[in-house]
């Protein structure tokens, strides 16, 4: 990890190195999320597993196709974490065997196809034009609420203005606080996926 300072706290780039500390932030991060919740069935054993594959099989995926990463920390903790989809980056989960291969070995087929419909769905709201995307971002839960997730969401949106590629940012959330949030930041809803009882809404922020 390499970083600079951001107010009192650090920023750095995650490599492989951190991917532990970063699977855990994101496991606390989305285990009570609706959306996982739906997509992976929390009614069954062996939910907290298949949300753990979910997010290694991820980032493992993130890395391997060279994507950014960006961590936060505060007196040597990682405190928040977010990967970035670059818009050179507009590949399928559905093509992706090796992934759909472990993904259906340790999450499980129906999981599997839940996730890969899911993220096809959400995909199709979003603009055409080349944008970033995020597909993984988390605080830790000790650390909510401190303005961590609004600092990285800073820093994204820098990287975005930089890029003469990407039109803007697009993300999406099933959780109404998040949306709040979101909202407040300028994101505009650009469309709706039900998943069960659940409604994910896709945003998206130009950059430019």
């Amino acid at each position: 990890m390499t970083g600079d300072l951001v107010a009192d706290t650090a920023l750095v780039r995650l490599d492989r190195s951190a991917l532990s500390e970063a699977k855990s932030i994101l496991f606390h991060a989305y285990r009570h999320e609706p959306t996982f919740q739906y997509l992976f069935d929390s009614s069954r054993p062996g939910y907290d597993q298949r949300v753990r594959a979910t997010i290694r099989e991820g980032l493992e995926l993130h890395f391997a196709h060279n994507q950014d990463a960006l961590g936060l920390v505060d007196e040597d903790t990682l405190v928040a974490v977010a990967f970035i989809g670059s818009p050179e980056a507009r590949f399928s989960l559905a093509d992706q065997l090796n992934w759909r291969i472990r993904m259906m070995l340790t999450a499980g087929l129906s999981s599997t196809k839940r996730y890969i419909d899911y993220h096809e769905q959400v995909h199709a709201c979003l603009p055409k034009d080349t944008h970033h995307h995020l597909p993984f971002i988390g605080v830790h839960p000790k650390y909510q609420s401190k303005g961590y997730g609004r600092m990285l969401m800073q820093v994204i949106e820098g990287i975005c203005r930089e890029s003469p590629l990407s039109s803007g940012i697009g993300l999406d959330t099933g959780n109404a606080r998040y949306l709040r949030f979101y909202l407040g930041l300028g994101y505009e809803k650009v469309g709706e996926v039900r998943l069960g009882n659940v409604t994910e809404t896709v945003l998206f922020k130009p950059c430019h």
